[in-house]
């Protein structure tokens, strides 16, 4: 299929010099889409019919459609209708199906298949168990270089997920190893195939919480052919500023808060003035006066109507426009569009303009609410309590915009301005990952990105780490503008193992009661070790530098890419005693190999992430590293969750008393 594609001659079948260059970048992009991923097999599976519309036939099943030289189908999309009971049908309900056979790969070599026998009760290699040998392997196996998809593993919860309608916006709740973010991935690689032109002319975005976790994902979607889907982080959509400043726990919270959306509407708003005089157009000998209250009834009917800063100031000369139209009719004139246009842009009608609604600058906005007590006060009165109000407040007020040390609250601020002034462009579908740690502001700038679109929203409660993660779904969705969202819960854990989840979920009680516990359907005996080290204060130190060091080693004499997970604070520590062992180490978001399988991985980057195996230096410092107990728990029950063959846990200090309870 790609060799045709690379014969084609295209050189003369252009009409233009524009045709043409589309027609090329659409070949190059036609020919990246189909090339060859190594270790990579073209297909899954296999589905047989005895009966029904498809009896007497097979299909394969796999990544991509794939056919022969004369257009014939030999392997079948995986998003493709007749695909779906290859993830959906089961003994209960065979949909038909009479064999589902699964094929077993490594390292892109054909080496084992598995039989189901749907059509006939009580065979089959799953008999008695929850999964197959063959789904078992493939989810267990070694996790070396980025995420990988998901195609042939996909459960039935999942796939319902995975297929929802276009026009709904899904939030899933998954605990950790739930796949969610697998999930969220493969929905969009479903609905690109199912809505592409419609998606192509709209664009999908996946946002994630860091670029580090946006590098692990990347290869996701181009494994499955998708190639134009976007990504960014929060912090890069919102972009309109440097940021240079950091703000207080407090302040964030405060700044964060969706109450400040309202007080940028306020002060907005403030810049538009009644107008005092009447506005006096002069067209040849005659003069057309609209009275200052006639003015003022347009200026109110704007305001009331809540459009946005700019339209509303580009209406209001038309406005006016209009009125004098009017009189010149009363009077037996014929005036046209072109009269109305020009009357718009006459000079006291852009003077009036001006001096009633004046232009208005987001970011000095935003500069005057945080460096004016009295114009914030004046705007957040009945909002915003006076300790609330000295939280934001800049220290030292800066004397411009270029000069302010813009802090990531401010800028999320900023964009909110910049759309009440001017409306923000919408994509036909996001995605949204690891959204409990967004503010309602946060929450509410990406909001804007897909106002007309829908979103898939992915996270989990109980690993919300920062001062304002989201209390419920319910709330967040509000937010986002999309409260109609339907909520679905992930709880089968696939990826994390059964001792080491339960060993995490210990903490769930004290941080996210109600949360229901992942259940796993892996047991690893032994995939859980936690070692103490004695000794005095100094030596302990020492001795903890060691044993990680000697923990790490152990680990490498594994298969698979091996996570070495500390508090922020003991990164540098930890790096320097990685390097005088002659362990060398990368940093989260490069790309592990079989040569190079060790990542230092500070805590606060670690959510997303999954390694084989992980050793986590002291957890109480992990806590410690965080504003409040909860949060401290919150990110110690995410780094105890990044494992998926096996967890060792190595302390110096106590451990934390919640991981004792039972």
């Amino acid at each position: 299929m790609r060799e045709v594609v690379e014969a084609l001659d295209i050189r003369d079948v252009a009409a233009n010099w524009v045709n043409k260059q589309a027609l090329e970048a659409r070949t190059e992009l036609r020919i990246k889409e189909l090339a060859d991923l190594a270790h990579t097999p073209l297909f899954f599976g296999r589905l047989g019919y005895e009966g029904g519309e498809h009896g007497g036939h097979d299909f394969y099943i796999g990544r991509r459609h794939v056919h022969d030289g004369t257009g014939e189908p030999m392997v079948l999309d995986w998003r493709a209708p007749v695909s779906q009971p290859f993830y959906r049908a089961t003994r209960t309900d065979p949909l038909d199906v009479d064999l589902r056979r699964r094929f077993g790969y490594t390292a892109g070599e054909l080496t084992a298949y598995e039989d189901e026998r749907l059509g006939t009760p009580g065979t089959g290699p799953d008999t008695g168990s929850r999964t197959s040998r063959l789904l078992q392997a493939e989810i267990e196996r070694p996790r070396v270089g980025p995420m990988r998809d998901i195609v042939a593993t996909i459960q039935p919860e999942q796939d319902e997920i995975v297929r929802a309608s276009l026009g709904g916006t899904v939030c899933v709740q998954g605990g950790p190893g739930t796949g969610k973010t697998a999930v969220g991935l493969h929905r969009v690689a479903y609905l690109l195939y199912a809505h592409r032109e419609r998606l192509a002319r709209t664009g999908t975005l996946v946002i994630g919480p860091n670029r580090s976790f946006l590098h692990y994902i990347e290869q996701v979607l181009p494994a499955l052919g998708e190639l134009d889907v976007a990504q960014a982080t929060v912090a890069e959509l919102v972009s309109h500023v440097e940021v240079r400043g950091a703000d207080s726990p407090a302040a964030a919270v405060v700044k964060g808060d969706a109450r400040m959306a309202e007080v940028l509407r306020r002060a907005l708003r403030s810049y538009v003035t009644a107008p005092t005089e009447p506005v006096v157009v002069e067209r040849g000998s005659r003069r057309w006066r609209i009275p200052a209250y006639e003015i003022a009834e347009m200026v109110d009917e704007l305001l009331a109507r809540d459009i946005r800063y700019a339209a509303a100031s580009e209406a209001l000369p038309q406005r006016i426009a209009h009125a004098v139209l009017v009189r010149m009719e009363e009077s037996g004139e014929a005036p046209d569009d072109r009269v109305q246009d020009a009357v718009a842009r006459h000079h006291a009608v852009k003077a009036a303009v001006k001096a009633i609604w004046p232009k208005a600058d987001p970011l000095k906005l935003v500069l005057r609410l945080l460096s004016e007590p009295d114009f914030l006060a004046a705007h957040a009165e009945g909002l915003l309590d006076d300790d609330e109000q000295r939280a934001i407040l800049w220290a030292k007020p800066a004397r411009s915009v270029r000069s302010a040390r813009w802090s990531a609250a401010d800028a999320v601020l900023v964009d909110e301005a910049t759309d009440l002034v001017r409306r923000t462009p919408s994509l036909g579908h996001v995605v949204l990952d690891e959204a409990q740690d967004l503010s309602p502001m946060q929450y509410r700038a990406v909001g804007r990105r897909c106002t007309t679109g829908s979103a898939t929203v992915l996270g989990d409660l109980a690993q919300g780490t920062t001062p304002w993660a989201t209390g419920s779904w319910e709330e967040a969705l509000t937010h986002l503008g999309k409260p109609d969202a339907l909520v679905e819960e992930l709880t089968a854990g696939f990826r994390v193992p059964r001792e080491v989840i339960a060993y995490a979920s210990r903490l769930l009680p004290f941080m996210s009661p109600g949360l229901t516990e992942v259940s796993s359907v892996r047991e690893a005996p032994g995939s859980l070790e936690v070692h103490g080290i004695p000794g005095g204060e100094e030596a302990a130190v020492e001795n903890l530098d060691a044993a990680v060091v000697a923990a790490c080693r152990a680990a490498l004499l594994r298969e698979g890419s091996i996570g070495l997970i500390a508090a922020d604070v003991r990164v540098p520590a930890l790096a320097a005693a990685l390097s005088a062992a002659g362990l060398a180490h990368l940093d989260p978001g490069d790309e592990t190999t079989a040569g190079s399988r060790l990542t230092l991985v500070p805590a606060s980057l670690a959510k997303g992430l999954e390694y084989d195996y992980v050793v986590l230096d002291d957890p109480a410092s992990v806590v410690a590293g965080e504003p409040d107990e909860r949060t401290g728990l919150r990110r110690l029950y995410v780094v105890l969750t990044r494992a998926v063959s096996g967890l060792t846990v190595i302390h110096r200090q106590p451990l934390p008393g919640q991981l004792a309870a039972v």
